[in-house]
């Protein structure tokens, strides 16, 4: 049970912080593409469209076993092999394109409405219009979008470390406690049970939390539903 509870906390820490990643990079991406549009939007949609093209777990496991051995070292910054930082930072790589293209979208819309080309024609700085009037309207997009990338980032975290490619011995996570109790289903089978079942109530809480916050933050969802 302690061990549970331990694994539980790394399991969230991760989704967490890897959503947060996500949201940071890929609304910047976004912000970027659908704000500037021309060359800039050409490149940082190609860029996207490469990762969009590659399976998730694929993906996933790619740069898991890359990293997995020897960490991470870019200039000064030098990530251990048994570091959470590792599928933190994977996670939060290969799930970028399914935030930055709605975020996109939106902002190609805000991009030509009134407001955005009133400042752009008083000679509001570009940055300016983007922290100022283009953000806080994709707020919105953005919160709902935690719960449900929560959910998704358990999910791909739980199998990395499953196939033992995630978060590394004597660290643990629901994955790696499932994994230890897969040759005790005969003899012990709640320790590959219950971590189990902990992931299953925690991905459908968060499912179920995203679409009561989209419910509760969009109007328009109200009105497709029929409520008053």
């Amino acid at each position: 049970m302690a061990r549970l509870l331990y694994g539980g906390l790394n399991s969230l820490l991760i989704s967490g912080a890897a959503t947060i990643f996500t949201l940071i990079f890929g609304t910047m991406a976004g912000l970027i593409a659908g704000y500037f549009g021309g060359i800039t939007d050409t490149v940082l949609s190609r860029l996207l469209d490469v990762l969009w093209a590659f399976p998730i777990y694929l993906l996933a496991i790619s740069l898991s076993i890359v990293t997995i051995a020897q960490g991470i070292a870019i200039g000064p910054i030098e990530i251990q092999s048994g570091s959470l930082w590792l599928p933190i930072i994977i996670i939060g790589i290969v799930y970028i394109p399914y935030v930055a293209r709605p975020i996109r979208g939106q902002v190609l819309a805000l991009r030509h409405s009134e407001f955005v080309l009133a400042a752009i024609n008083l000679g509001v700085p570009g940055w300016r219009i983007l922290w100022r009037d283009i953000l806080p309207n994709i707020t919105t997009t953005l919160i709902v979008f935690v719960p449900l990338m929560m959910a998704l980032n358990m999910l791909t975290e739980s199998a990395l470390s499953f196939l033992s490619i995630g978060v590394q011995p004597p660290a643990a996570s629901w994955g790696t406690i499932i994994q230890d109790g897969q040759a005790l289903l005969y003899t012990r089978p709640l320790v590959a049970l219950v971590p189990g079942l902990a992931i299953a109530v925690s991905v459908m809480a968060l499912n179920v939390f995203g679409d009561g916050l989209r419910d509760a933050l969009d109007p328009r969802s109200k009105v497709r539903l029929g409520r008053d």
